[in-house]
C-alpha cells in the first residue's frame, strides 16, 4: 500500500520544515513544500496529494486558488495559520489549525478524521 501524500503549503521556512518534518514521522509522504500559489499550483499538475495544509497567507497572496484546485479534485485541506479573518467562501468552512502548531498528535487526528471517508 502506498503512503499517503500531504501537500504543505507555507512560506515561513521554519514552519514548513517542521510541518514536513511532523508529517514524515507520522508516515506520510510530503508532496512541497510549496511557498507560493504559483508553486502549489505547479506542483498540482503533476500529482494529486491526498490531503494538504495550507497557509492561509503567503506574503502578499491568499491560498484561495489552491483552495479552489483542491476543491475540484476533492482533496481535503486544512488551513494552518495564526488569523482568524477567513473571508473567503472557498475556505469559510475548512477545517483549521492555529499557528503555531505544537501539538503533532492533533495534526495527525485531523489529517486521519480527513482521511478515512477515503480509506478503502
Amino acid at each position: 500500500m502506498r503512503s499517503r501524500s500531504v501537500l504543505v503549503v507555507e512560506d515561513e521556512a521554519f514552519v514548513a520544515i517542521e510541518l514536513a518534518s511532523l508529517l514524515q514521522r507520522s508516515g506520510y509522504r510530503v508532496l512541497g513544500p510549496a511557498s507560493t500559489v504559483q508553486q502549489a499550483l505547479a506542483l498540482l499538475e503533476d500529482e494529486r496529494p491526498d490531503a494538504a495544509l495550507l497557509d492561509l497567507n503567503l506574503g502578499s497572496e491568499r491560498v484561495t486558488a489552491v483552495a479552489i484546485e483542491l476543491k475540484s479534485r476533492n482533496v481535503p485541506f486544512v488551513l494552518v495559520t495564526g488569523f482568524a479573518d477567513v473571508r473567503e467562501p472557498e475556505l469559510r468552512f475548512a477545517p483549521m489549525l492555529r499557528k503555531p502548531v505544537s501539538d503533532d498528535g492533533e495534526v495527525r487526528r485531523l489529517l486521519e478524521a480527513m482521511l478515512s471517508p477515503y480509506s478503502n
